[in-house]
């Protein structure tokens, strides 16, 4: 069987051939033992190949994958950004790689000098009095400041407050986390102006609210300017509030959301802090709390004694969310990342993402509709239902023929046909004029011929697959 490449270049996968070897192991020192019977298994169809035909063929595979490294990822409200190789080459120093998790304090003193160093500058940058790097991504996070928020009204005694409000603007993932720490959830609708609407919200306060779940920006790529009142008027109802910081990177070095009122928060360090993020791999969703919350942070979290650097569990903590220390790996390329950008530059990535943003807006928004009209910060939503027969998920698959990943469609909900569009700090003016000409040109097209948008993609090394079919029957392996 073979899987296509571009459409007339085949890519086999049945490479086997009797005899061929890969590798050739030494000769065994120590002395050999029978595999005994019941363990042991005579028909494993596994593939013989030499170690040319296997690299080239893996090769040809990452080949076919999108990556940052090669093109435009405008991937909003998940900042694809590019991740510097500076971080990679410090990541990849022996003295981090190699240290295993369970050696003593007293041998891994600048391991735990660095997460200590980390927690510290993130929880500056947050506005916050203390911070774990526990949770090893953002949904993580959101679990880990709801629980958080969980074991500070048990201790109060106040059981009953079992609802979590939450904007129809936040992310997605804030009600399963509120309902994965056992509270129920409430809408908060949105206001003409995108933002919370704030008479919604004063209706829904009352003696059962746990708080509130809030994005800022929110997933329109607004600001929330009505913030403080927000976290004022859920505070004096006896709630918490809990930011979700997955869209720091258009805050960085000029908002800290602790000094707004914001009880608990996390950072996305796998988005803001330019750590890889995709794909499944790990990433980092550091959470932070003001001084009310700080002493029920996941644990162990690094602190500094004298010149001792050690691992605690805070007093009141909800205990470990992780096995170890958080994705350390990860951990120490957001480190590099803070350190050489410095506070001026985490300034400036807010400053150009924000720039960025606007510019683009700026380029598209006569042809794809902007429901909000203000200045957005890092990422806008516009539609793309811009012919009758043409929808978002078109001028997606026809993005692809340009050599552009396409952005993240269909969301948030309360914008029909929603493209919602990201280009990040790193992203020059001429990459974004690319892209806004090709989206001018997809928009001239589906006007014209939407006949080629409904077959789009039409050079990739798929045909447009049959979504419905593919997440009700997945085929998750290869089976020849």
């Amino acid at each position: 069987m073979n899987a296509m490449n571009m459409r007339d270049e085949p890519l086999v996968y049945e490479l086997s051939r009797e005899g061929r070897i890969g590798c050739s192991l030494p000769r065994s020192d120590v002395p050999s033992k029978e595999i005994p019977l019941e363990i042991a298994r005579s028909e494993l169809d596994l593939p013989e190949l030499d170690e040319l035909t296997v690299v080239r063929h893996f090769t040809r595979l990452s080949q076919k994958n999108f990556s940052i490294d090669t093109e435009f990822y405008p991937l909003g409200s998940c900042t694809m950004k590019y991740n510097p190789k500076a971080n990679e080459v410090v990541a990849s120093n022996p003295g981090w790689k190699n240290l295993h998790p369970l050696v003593g304090e007293e041998y891994a003193q600048g391991a735990i000098e660095l997460l200590w160093r980390l927690q510290e500058g993130l929880r500056e940058v947050g506005g916050f009095a203390a911070a774990s790097l526990q949770p090893a991504a953002g949904a993580h996070g959101e679990l880990s400041g709801v629980l958080m928020i969980h074991a500070a009204l048990k201790e109060r005694g106040e059981t009953k407050r079992k609802k979590m409000l939450i904007p129809d603007s936040a992310h997605g993932t804030n009600p399963a986390s509120c309902t994965m720490a056992g509270f129920t959830t409430q809408t908060i609708p949105s206001g003409l102006d995108g933002g919370v609407d704030m008479e919604a919200l004063r209706a829904a306060l009352d003696d059962t609210i746990a708080g509130i779940m809030i994005t800022n920006p929110n997933t329109l790529g607004l600001f929330e300017k009505n913030i403080e009142d927000i976290c004022r008027l859920v505070h004096e109802a006896g709630g918490f509030v809990y930011g979700d910081g997955a869209n720091m990177n258009a805050l960085t070095g000029v908002f800290k959301p602790g000094r707004s009122g914001i009880d608990v928060m996390h950072f996305n360090l796998h988005k803001t802090f330019s750590t890889p993020h995709g794909g499944g791999g790990p990433g980092a969703g550091m959470v932070a709390a003001n001084e009310t919350l700080a002493p029920y942070l996941p644990g162990p979290i690094a602190v500094k004694a004298d010149s001792v650097y050690r691992l605690e569990m805070p007093a009141k903590s909800i205990g470990r969310v992780k096995a170890f220390h958080g994705n350390f790996g990860v951990l120490v390329r957001a480190y590099c990342y803070l350190l050489m950008t410095g506070s001026d530059g985490l300034r400036q990535v807010a400053e150009n993402a924000v720039l960025n943003a606007n510019y683009l807006k700026s380029l598209l928004e006569k042809v794809y509709p902007v429901p909000y009209k203000r200045h957005c910060m890092h990422e806008f939503v516009a539609k793309g239902a811009i012919a009758d027969t043409v929808h978002t998920l078109d001028i997606a698959k026809r993005l692809i023929d340009y050599g552009f990943h396409p952005p993240t469609i269909y969301f948030p909900l309360i914008v029909q046909e929603a493209l919602m569009i990201e280009p990040t700090e790193t992203e020059s003016k001429e990459t974004l004029d690319l892209f806004a000409e090709a989206m001018k040109r997809i928009a001239e097209e589906a006007s014209k011929n939407p006949e080629l948008l409904h077959d789009a993609p039409h050079i990739a090394p798929v045909a447009r697959l049959d979504e419905v079919m593919a997440a009700r029957y997945p085929i998750l392996c290869y089976r020849g």
